[in-house]
C-alpha cells in the first residue's frame, strides 16, 4: 500500500489493490475477542456479528473511549468526514490502540448520483468497497421491503373499507379505521434519487386497483424505520417501535399505526437480521462496524446505538460518525442519540478542509459534477480566514454539550501552509485543539497528530449536558435549536404546521418526544445558498411529522424534501463491470 499513490489513482482501484491484503472476517473478528459462533459470515471479508449473545458476555465490561466525528457545514462535495474517521482509526491502529470505527452504510441514492458512498477516500478508507457500496448484507433493502408493507396495508386496507360495509368488513375480523386519504403521514421509499417519484397518484383504474388518492416516494433512508434501527436498543426493542409507528390519521385527527393495521409483526420479520452490525475493515486492516444509514439533514443520520454499544465493549478507543455538519448531525447525536444510548462522548472530532472555508468566506459556488474553480486550488488566505466564521461557530456548538473538540484539518495536497495557518490561528484564539491530518496521501501514518490530539482531549475531563431536556415545550425546543446551533432570530410557521405544533404541546404523549429537525446540510440556515455563520434570519418551519416509534417528532424546514433529485452528471455514469472478473469499477 506504501506505493500507492492517491494523486493518480482513482479511489475504487486503491480499493482494488488493498483488497488483496485484506483480513478475513474471521481474522477480523478474532482479534476483537469476538467468537466463531458470534459471528455471521457473508463470504470471506465481511459479516454480521450476533449483538446480542456479545452484549450477554461482556456486558459487565468496562467502556472504552467513545468518540464523535462531525464536520463544519460542507460544500455539495463533502469534506472527508468519513475519509477522515477511517484515518483516525488507522492513526489509532498505529499508535498500537485497540480500536473501532462505525460508518453508516451508504444509500443507492448518492453512491449512484454524486457524493458517493462515503467509503472513505485515499489511502483511508472502509473495504471490501463494492459491497459496502452495493447493499451490503441487505440491511436497506430489508428496511424497504417492511416499510412498503406497511404501505400496503394502509393502501390495501383503505381499497376495502371503501367498498365494504361494515358487516362486511366484521366478517373478515376487520373494524373500520375511517382512515383520512388527505391526511397519510407516510410515502413508499426506494433508495435511488427518483425525483420523479415525489408526487404521484395512485389507485387509478377501477375499484379493485386500489384506493384513488395522492401519495408519493422518500428515499429509503428517510424512513423511520432506519431512525428506528438506529435508536434501538434490542430485536424487542425494534418490535415494539414498529408497532408504534404512525402511517395516517383517520378523520377524527386520531392516529393509525401499524399495529392498528396488524402489519408491525410482518414487518418487523423483514427486519429481524438488520439489528446485527456489519463488520468490514480499513485498508489498513483495523475493525469498522456498519450499521444504520445516513441523510442527517432529512433523517437522524447516525450509525446505530446497538453498534456503539457493542464496540465499546470490544475497543478501548471507539469512532462513532455523525451526519453533515454539526449544526445537524451532531446536535442529533448529542441530543438523541446520547440521550437515548445514555452514552456520553469523551470528545469530538470537528473536520474542516480549505475548500470549505473558502467557500464560506465568499468563493464562487461548488456545483456538483462540475470542475472546480481555480481559487480553490490556489492560496487566497483572506477567504480562509473569512470562512472560519463558519468553522468557529461549529466549534462553539461542540462546547455546548460540555465536551472537548478536536480540530482536524483534512489536508489536501493543494493546501498552502499560509492557509494552513490562519486556520489554526483562529482555532487556537477560540482554545480549542487543532492538527493538520494527511490520511487521504498517507493513511494511518498521516494522522498520527490527529490521533495525539484526540487522545490527550479523551483524557481530560468533560461536563456532557444536553441542549434541552424533554419536558421544555416543543415549540421552545424548536427555537432553542433555531437559536442556539443555528444562529437565528427566531422561528416562523406555516399555517399547517401551527397547527401541527400546538396538537402535539398539548398530548402528553408527543409532547416528550424527541426533536429531530429537517434542515438543509449546505448552510446554518435553511437556505443553502446563504454561506459562512449568518446572522439576523428566521428558521421557517414549514411541516411538523410524528415519528412516534423512533422517539421523535420532525420539524421540516425550507424546501427540502424526503426525496433528493439525481444531477445532470451522476456518477452512475461511470460505473460498470468487469466481464472477464466480475469486478465493479468505478465506485467511489
Amino acid at each position: 500500500m506504501a506505493k500507492l499513490d492517491p494523486t493518480k489513482l482513482a479511489d475504487w482501484q486503491i480499493a482494488f489493490e488493498c483488497e488483496k491484503d485484506m483480513k478475513t472476517v474471521q481474522q477480523l473478528a478474532e482479534g476483537l475477542g469476538i467468537k466463531n459462533e458470534e459471528l455471521i459470515p457473508y463470504g470471506h471479508y465481511y459479516g454480521k456479528v450476533d449483538y446480542r449473545t456479545i452484549m450477554e458476555r461482556l456486558g459487565n465490561k468496562p467502556d472504552g473511549k467513545y468518540i464523535d466525528v462531525t464536520a463544519i457545514t460542507p460544500t455539495p462535495l463533502g469534506e472527508g468526514k468519513s475519509t477522515s474517521t477511517m484515518g483516525l482509526v488507522q492513526g489509532m491502529g498505529k499508535r498500537g490502540k485497540r480500536v473501532t470505527g462505525a460508518i453508516r452504510q451508504p444509500s443507492g441514492g448518492p453512491t449512484m448520483n454524486i457524493k458517493g458512498s462515503a467509503a472513505g477516500g485515499g489511502l483511508a478508507q472502509c473495504i471490501p468497497l463494492t459491497p459496502f457500496s452495493l447493499g451490503l448484507t441487505g440491511d436497506i433493502n430489508d428496511i424497504i421491503n417492511a416499510h412498503n408493507l406497511g404501505m400496503i396495508a394502509l393502501t390495501s386496507r383503505m381499497q376495502h373499507e371503501y367498498n365494504y360495509d361494515d358487516a362486511m368488513l366484521a366478517s373478515k375480523k376487520l373494524k373500520r379505521l375511517d382512515i383520512d386519504a388527505r391526511n397519510v403521514e407516510m410515502k413508499w421509499v426506494i433508495d435511488f434519487c427518483a425525483q420523479a417519484l415525489r408526487n404521484i397518484t395512485i389507485g387509478q383504474g377501477g375499484k379493485m386497483d386500489g384506493f384513488l388518492m395522492q401519495s408519493g416516494f422518500a428515499i429509503a433512508v428517510s424512513s423511520e424505520l432506519m431512525a428506528i434501527l438506529a435508536v434501538a436498543s434490542s430485536l424487542k426493542d425494534m418490535r415494539e417501535r414498529i408497532g408504534k409507528m404512525v402511517v395516517a390519521y383517520n378523520k377524527n385527527g386520531g392516529p393509525v399505526t401499524t399495529a392498528d393495521l396488524e402489519v408491525d409483526g410482518a414487518m418487523c420479520a423483514w427486519m429481524v437480521n438488520t439489528i446485527n452490525p456489519n463488520l468490514l475493515q480499513t485498508v489498513e486492516g483495523q475493525p469498522i462496524f456498519v450499521h444504520a444509514g445516513p441523510f442527517a439533514n432529512i433523517a437522524i443520520g447516525q450509525s446505530s446505538i446497538v453498534a456503539d454499544k457493542l464496540a465499546l465493549k470490544l475497543a478501548d478507543y471507539h469512532i462513532t460518525e455523525s451526519g453533515f455538519g454539526a449544526d445537524i448531525g451532531f446536535e442529533k447525536f448529542w441530543n438523541l442519540k446520547c440521550r437515548y444510548s445514555g452514552l456520553k462522548p469523551h470528545c469530538a472530532v470537528v473536520v474542516a478542509t480549505v475548500r470549505a472555508l473558502k467557500s464560506h468566506g465568499g468563493g464562487p459556488p461548488v456545483p456538483p459534477g462540475k470542475p472546480l474553480d481555480p481559487v480553490y486550488k490556489q492560496e487566497n488566505v483572506e477567504l480562509v480566514d473569512k470562512g472560519c466564521s463558519n468553522l468557529l461557530r461549529h466549534i462553539e456548538n461542540v462546547k455546548k454539550a460540555g465536551i472537548n473538540p478536536v480540530v482536524c484539518i483534512n489536508s489536501f495536497y493543494t493546501d498552502t501552509k499560509a492557509e494552513i495557518e490562519i486556520i489554526k490561528k483562529n482555532v487556537e484564539a477560540i482554545g480549542a485543539r487543532v492538527a493538520v491530518s494527511e490520511h487521504w496521501l498517507k493513511g494511518g501514518d498521516g494522522a498520527l497528530e490527529l490521533t495525539d490530539a484526540v487522545i490527550d482531549a479523551c483524557n481530560e475531563p468533560n461536563n456532557f449536558k444536553f441542549l434541552y431536556e424533554l419536558d421544555m415545550p416543543l415549540g421552545k425546543r424548536i427555537e432553542t435549536i433555531a437559536k442556539e446551533i443555528y444562529g437565528a432570530d427566531g422561528v416562523s410557521y406555516t399555517p399547517a404546521a401551527k397547527t401541527k405544533l400546538n396538537k402535539m404541546e398539548k398530548d402528553p404523549e408527543l409532547a416528550k418526544l424527541g426533536t429531530c429537525m429537517v434542515k438543509t446540510h449546505l448552510s446554518f440556515s435553511h437556505d443553502p445558498n446563504i454561506k459562512g455563520a449568518p446572522k439576523g434570519w428566521t428558521l421557517p418551519i414549514r411541516d411538523i411529522l410524528t415519528y412516534k416509534g423512533a422517539g421523535f417528532v420532525v420539524p421540516v424546514s425550507g424546501d427540502i424534501t424526503l426525496m433528493p433529485g439525481t444531477a445532470s452528471d451522476p456518477a452512475y455514469r461511470r460505473v460498470d463491470v468487469d466481464v472477464e472478473t466480475g469486478k465493479v469499477t468505478g465506485v467511489f
